[in-house]
């Protein structure tokens, strides 16, 4: 029995996670390019195999249709959207997710994101090492409005480090938690009333056809001149077109982005700007985070091909 692994940062620091994969007995079929898989290369990969350990990489209709072996996926993280779910259940084929192992790494990434952006430390450390000691002055976090779009086990995660900054917390979410809002001070309100009284805007939500671009030109601009938007969700959550127009123009302060539509982004407008931080989709690559998805995705694939 054959098994595909995509993702990179598979047993990187944890080589025994190959080991209980064939101690079961099966044969592992490796991503050997150094990025994400295309299409076609997941086609081939993984036309013989029964179960995968997956990252980022496709698994549309197309690639189920090339592998008709598969019995189930392990997403080695929590988003599923690179997963055709429908075909999946059509064909019996069991999709489970590491929730809560990269909730933490996920949380710090998106905090150090928020003060980068507002204290303009990429910028400084730029000037610095051109030996240009002159002052920039940049925005406080300590104190100020905190809203947060998908209250689940990383906006928590979120929600609880902003507690240390004495922030204000606003939440949005389709599901309200409204004992844990109750007990740590959360305030749930609509997206529009968040994105026009947050001084930062974090992005945690997944991505489903109804909140694709959910932060849109319109919210960018009704956003405070001096707000902050951060993403380390998923691309697709903003109209990217619209937010480098916003960042170009001053209409927002600055973003921090981990993640975007396409990655890396071909639109060279992006690397000219002065107030983005930009991040390769690593907000949850911790030796922390990665050995804990990696046990979590290894145990969720052997039980659900019935090895465990």
């Amino acid at each position: 029995m054959k098994v595909l692994i995509t993702p990179r940062s598979f047993g990187k620091n944890n080589p025994a996670l190959f080991d209980r994969l064939t101690s079961q007995g099966l044969t592992l079929v490796r991503n050997d390019t150094g990025s994400i898989l295309s299409e076609e290369l997941m086609c081939e990969k993984i036309a013989d195999c029964s179960g995968v350990i997956l990252g980022i990489d496709p698994i549309n209709a197309k690639v189920l249709a090339a592998a008709p072996k598969l019995q189930a996926i392990a997403k080695y993280g929590v988003g599923t959207d690179n997963i055709d779910l429908d075909a999946c259940a059509r064909r019996n084929i069991k999709v489970s997710k590491t929730l809560g192992a990269n909730s933490n790494a996920v949380a710090d990434y998106a905090f150090a994101l928020m003060l980068a952006c507002a204290r303009r430390v990429n910028l400084i450390d730029r000037r610095c090492r051109q030996k240009d000691w002159g002052k920039i002055t940049s925005i406080d976090l300590y104190g100020k409005t905190l809203g947060i779009v998908g209250l689940g086990n990383v906006g928590k995660c979120v929600a609880k480090r902003a507690q240390g900054f004495s922030m204000r917390v606003l939440a949005y979410d389709v599901y309200q938690d409204q004992d844990y809002a109750k007990a740590n001070n959360i305030t749930y309100t609509d997206l529009d009333t968040l994105i026009g009284e947050a001084d930062v805007v974090s992005l945690h939500a997944a991505l489903t056809p109804e909140n694709h671009h959910m932060i849109s030109k319109e919210r960018l601009v009704a956003m405070k001149k001096t707000a902050i938007l951060i993403n380390t969700a998923r691309g697709d959550l903003v109209d990217e077109a619209a937010l480098l127009w916003a960042l170009s123009h001053g209409e927002i302060y600055a973003a921090g982005l981990d993640v975007f539509c396409q990655e890396p982004p071909q639109d060279p407008g992006w690397f000219a700007l002065d107030n983005l931080v930009m991040g390769s989709h690593c907000a949850s690559s911790t030796v922390g985070a990665t050995e804990c998805m990696g046990q979590m995705a290894v145990d969720n694939l052997l039980r659900d091909l019935g090895l465990a």
